[in-house]
């Protein structure tokens, strides 16, 4: 069975269901334009745009984006990769609220996507948490399905943060930690902050910024001296804030 068509059906008829019954209660998409150096497997040039939303609704909350991939200098000059992650929340669905640094509980599902075999999808539960400074912090623990023939799954651990240093400096980013192996597909760590600034005089409708992608054993890929696959790479980006 294919379980992603089941969870692609599923989450679109409860994202139509409540568009129906009521709007988001809050959203924001934002479009990234990015370039850098440093990346590995695929061509140490890359160019990325990356759509980015995030909403809240009376289930939960949903973060999604696809990235664009435009790789220099290589025989695979282009392939795309997405992923869309709703998540249902304790508190919303039983009415009832965790005070504390623990705000909330929620089901935790990814779907991933993209050009060839990339199909999986991640269930797991996820913990809100509340501290100083912070926009956000959360961390989603999964169990991953692949829906392929290739290696995968593995148990996957993910947070995600955001913290202001002034009005428009912002620090942001996530990490995927994979602390398990599945044969072929080795326990890799993938830590992705980047830092922004939000230009006031396009009315914070736009930013710049730097993006940092270190990855251990990128694509669960074993790094060796015959084949690097450990990456450090940096690049710059603007945004438009939609």
């Amino acid at each position: 069975m294919k379980y992603y068509q089941f969870f692609v059906a599923a989450v679109a008829l409860l994202l139509i269901t409540s568009s129906l019954t009521a709007a988001p209660l809050w959203q924001s998409n934002e479009i990234f334009l990015l370039h850098g150096k440093g990346y590995e497997v695929n061509s140490d040039k890359q160019s990325v745009m990356t759509l980015e939303h995030a909403s809240g609704w009376s289930f939960g909350d949903v973060f999604a984006f696809v990235d664009i991939n435009k790789y220099h200098h290589s025989n695979e000059s282009t392939d795309y990769y997405g992923e869309i992650s709703p998540r249902l929340s304790y508190n919303k669905l039983s009415n009832n609220k965790i005070n504390g640094t623990l705000q909330d509980i929620l089901l935790a599902t990814t779907l991933e996507f993209g050009k060839g075999d990339v199909e999986g999808l991640l269930l797991g539960v996820g913990f809100d948490f509340k501290f100083p400074g912070f926009n956000y912090v959360n961390v989603n623990i999964y169990r991953r399905f692949i829906n392929t023939e290739r290696d995968g799954e593995t148990i996957q651990i993910t947070p995600a943060w955001s913290l202001n240093f002034s009005q428009n400096v912002s620090f942001e980013g996530y990490a995927d930690w994979n602390i398990t192996s599945d044969d072929n597909y080795k326990e890799n760590f993938h830590f992705n902050p980047r830092l922004k600034y939000t230009i006031p005089v396009l009315s914070n409708k736009a930013a710049i910024g730097l993006e940092y992608s270190y990855w251990k054993n990128k694509y669960g890929i074993k790094s060796s001296s015959a084949f690097k696959t450990d990456q450090e790479a940096i690049s710059l980006f603007i945004s438009l804030i939609l």
